[in-house]
C-alpha cells in the first residue's frame, strides 16, 4: 500500500518531508517552539500550535486534544473543544534525569484526519 493509499486513521501521521509540507501537513503537523538546550531540574516554556497554517475549530472539524511526551513519558494532555478553544498553547515543563538528550514529542488528534506527531530533540545539561 502506498503512502497516499494509507488511511489517515491507520497509525500515526507525520510530515513526509519537513522542508516541503503538503497542504494537509501544513494544517495538522504540530509545531514545537522551545529551547534546544535546557538545564536539568529548571522550568522552561514550550509553545505548541497545530500546524503552520491555522486549523479550523468548527463543530464538524476540529482538534480534539494535544499530548506532550518526553520520549515515552507522558507529561500533559490538553483537551480542546470546537468554536471556543484554539490548538495553540504554552506550557512550562521541567526535565530532570540523567539523559543528556531527550526527544520532546507532541501528538494531536483531528476528528477528521487522525493523529499527527512532531518531535524535537533537546539537550539536557546538568
Amino acid at each position: 500500500m502506498s503512502e497516499k493509499e494509507k488511511s489517515l486513521f491507520c497509525g500515526m501521521n507525520r510530515a513526509i518531508n519537513a522542508d516541503n509540507l503538503t497542504e494537509m501537513e501544513k494544517k495538522h503537523v504540530p509545531v514545537i517552539e522551545c529551547p534546544d538546550e535546557v538545564k536539568s531540574g529548571e522550568p522552561f516554556k514550550v509553545k505548541v500550535k497545530v500546524g503552520d497554517q491555522p486549523h479550523v475549530m468548527i463543530e464538524g472539524h476540529f482538534i480534539q486534544w494535544v499530548e506532550v511526551f518526553f520520549g515515552d513519558n507522558f507529561y500533559v494532555r490538553v483537551e480542546l473543544t470546537p468554536v471556543v478553544t484554539l490548538p495553540d498553547f504554552t506550557i512550562t515543563l521541567v526535565k530532570g534525569g540523567k539523559h543528556r538528550k531527550s526527544t520532546l514529542r507532541v501528538v494531536e488528534r483531528c476528528n477528521l484526519h487522525g493523529q499527527w506527531e512532531a518531535m524535537k530533540e533537546i539537550t539536557v545539561n546538568e
